[in-house]
């Protein structure tokens, strides 16, 4: 019987991997270090797993191969096709910077050289009437040029084309006949919508990862049927869905960002499952800490987005801010003598000074490993930690230059970490318009639930969720998605003279696509569902906000009034006076995949012994701490603080002001006491 679901997480040091028995609901995980093909790592870890793929009905896969290969400029050869006159829209951008103050720095070049841009004659104008049609002469030599240079991706981004694709749907037609086996990305359907640049810099980043992720997903799929895998390869995209190899052929870009995105998933997931609609994700890793936000069960999600400033990616994605804090961000004093934290890092290799491998500057695993909130043998006793080492580079680094004493600096680098991710917590949460206090704090990621505890505090979030496996809660991720694909279309008139029944005609044609795509890639007409949203803001505002449109639409009133209602809550202000626009409609077109429960545990009134007892320092104390194995904590357990909790991929504190409970999910909920 196919009754396994197994999930991917490729990251940077180790490929996480999750497996789910659909009958028992199940979970068992395993590790194993990411290679430089990650296709290597991906089959070494289901082999050693003992994964038969002849019995998993569905391979979900979370990657990182379209950032690296944007990070990284390892990108094929791509070509850009614009209108005359307008071959250097992606150079100029929005003529603005990443750092406003710094006049010396640059921002990083196009994907695309210059010379690698061609134009040719054509025009739309703004109401998208053709008023030169394609010079198909010019377009044809342009066609030999690029075919000469040997390009390997080719991006079509002609002026006004997303009121009308029809010239550059003819340039595409050009383009194939010279170069059949050359991708071609046209922008009038990989984002047909206003504003040019960014528009232009979608196609463009779409046009150079096609090559990539085809040729990835490809070889991915093939070793998998060859071990025995009979389904589609299923792939995690930012929007928080999953799409087919077919659907990676012509939306390339859509996978950048797709690690991170998992996370995000299951955080929202697993709050749910505990009764938290609203919750806060802390990813915190080796070298970075992904901080994401689900209100009333949807994640919040985002078009103003990107790899590398300046170039945005426009497709729909669960917003996710990242900031340099990960058990291996170094403490460092600035040239104004405070003492900071990250972003740099020690990375996985030399890592931590407590790794042995010559680094000598402390990080929050020393600090942690010096304060023995963090044992000295991890993931099962296969990486020893020396604790003589860490108090070396946090007496050196910081409590001889503070005179301090050694459990004071080390106490003041967790304090800094946790201010940071404070900090980032505040900016998609404050900043957004909602109160933390109304949220729980979900702590995962291999040093999530060494720190969550004292984040909340500091943010008076009232509740902490530590996942049975924080450590691959990620891979988890993956496999709870559904299939998914977002579409919208240009909608730009003042809503009082908005007519309903246009606007429905316009969601019917991207319903009637939305249908089209789901159904070519297999899913029944029984699970689609579609969700609506129309972009609005006041006039004289560029930016606008998203709103849940009913299906029918019949009251333009109601629209407004829920649009005034939404910009009240994200900026604390509303306009009543104001005319208000309309800008785009929003179809998120959704193929449910079917989902196996988690495993549920009844409580057994067992109280575990801890395995030993430690001497661990908090807020400049020591305190005599048991240590619990979490393998051996029943659903029901309750702890009071202090307490450390150990397993396989993570460890989770405890501190003294706080108690915490097991659930029937087995997750460990962290509460202040009193």
């Amino acid at each position: 019987m196919q009754n396994l679901r197994v999930a991917v997480d490729v990251g940077g040091t180790f490929t996480d991997i999750c497996i789910m028995d659909e009958e028992t609901g199940r979970i068992r995980i395993e590790k194993t270090s990411s290679t430089s093909d990650p296709i290597d790592g991906i089959m070494t870890g289901v082999g050693k797993a003992g994964i038969d793929l002849s019995k998993v009905a569905l391979f979900s896969h979370g990657t990182t191969v379209a950032t690296n290969a944007l990070i990284t400029r390892r990108l094929p050869r791509t070509a850009l096709v614009s209108t005359q006159g307008f071959r250097d829209v992606i150079e100029i951008r929005r003529a603005n910077k990443e750092d406003l103050w710094d006049a010396y720095k640059d921002v990083v070049r196009p994907y695309i050289p210059r010379r690698d841009r061609l134009t040719v004659p054509e025009r739309i104008d703004a109401a998208g009437a053709v008023i030169e049609p394609l010079d198909e002469e010019a377009a044809r030599e342009v066609a030999r040029i690029l075919k000469r240079r040997g390009v390997d991706a080719i991006a079509v981004c002609f002026m006004n084309a997303y009121l009308n694709g029809e010239n550059e749907r003819r340039m595409r037609d050009i383009l194939t006949a010279v170069m059949p086996d050359v991708p071609v990305s046209v922008s009038s359907e990989v984002l047909p919508e206003i504003f040019e640049h960014e528009r232009f810099s979608t196609t463009v980043v779409n046009a150079a990862l096609s090559p990539v992720v085809v040729s990835y997903t490809n070889r991915l799929g093939n070793r998998l049927a060859e071990e025995g895998y009979e389904r589609d390869l299923l792939l995690l995209h930012t929007g928080g869905g999953v799409m087919t190899p077919a659907s990676v052929k012509d939306f390339a870009a859509r996978l950048a960002g797709s690690g991170i995105a998992a996370g995000a998933i299951a955080s929202r997931h697993i709050a749910g499952l505990c009764g938290f609609p609203n919750s806060i994700g802390l990813d915190m890793g080796g070298t970075s800490t992904d901080v994401s936000l689900a209100y009333e069960g949807q994640s919040r999600v985002t078009k103003d987005w990107s790899i590398e400033f300046g170039y945005p990616i426009r497709f729909s994605s669960i917003e996710v801010m990242t900031i340099g804090a990960g058990g291996g961000s170094l403490a460092w004093t600035d040239e104004a003598g405070s003492l900071r934290n990250g972003p740099q890092s020690a990375g996985a290799y030399p890592g931590p000074a407590c790794y042995g491998n010559g680094n000598t500057q402390p990080t929050n695993t020393d600090a942690n490993v010096t304060l023995r909130r963090l044992g000295t043998s991890l993931a099962g006793g296969s990486v020893t930690l020396d604790a003589s080492l860490a108090r070396k580079a946090v007496a050196e680094g910081v409590a001889d230059p503070f005179d301090l004493s050694v459990e004071a600096a080390a106490d003041a680098i967790l304090k800094v970490a946790n201010a940071n991710m404070s900090d980032a917590v505040r900016l998609i949460s404050i900043s957004r318009g909602y109160d933390p206090r109304d949220f729980a704090l979900v702590a995962f990621g291999g040093a999530g639930a060494l720190h969550g505890a004292a984040v909340a505090r500091e943010l008076s979030i009232p509740a902490v969720i530590v996942p049975p496996n924080p450590g691959v809660t990620s891979a988890l991720g993956c496999l709870l998605v559904d299939m998914q694909h977002d579409f919208s279309e240009n909608c730009m008139v003042d809503a009082t003279a908005a007519d309903p029944e246009t606007i429905e005609a316009q969601f019917a044609r991207i319903e009637k696509e939305a249908l089209d795509r789901l159904t070519h890639e297999g899913v029944k007409s029984e699970d689609i569902v579609f969700q609506r949203s129309i972009d609005m803001m006041y006039r004289g505002q560029w930016r606008s906000l998203a709103v849940t449109a009913p299906s029918p639409i019949r009251s333009i009133p109601d629209l407004i009034e829920d649009f005034h209602r939404e910009h009240h809550r994200e900026y604390n202000f509303r306009r009543d006076d104001t005319p208000v626009s309309l800008f785009r409609v929003n179809l998120k077109a959704i193929g449910v995949v079917p989902k196996a429960k988690l495993l549920e545990y009844e409580p057994t009134g067992e109280t575990p012994d801890p395995k030993s007892r430690r001497t661990v320092w908090f807020d400049d104390q020591p305190h005599d701490t048991p240590v619990f194995d979490r393998d051996t904590l029943p659903a029901g357990f309750a702890l009071s603080g202090p307490a450390i909790v150990e397993q396989f991929d993570s460890t989770t504190v405890v501190p003294p002001w706080a108690h915490a409970e097991v659930d029937k999910y087995l997750n460990i909920i962290i509460r202040t006491k009193g």
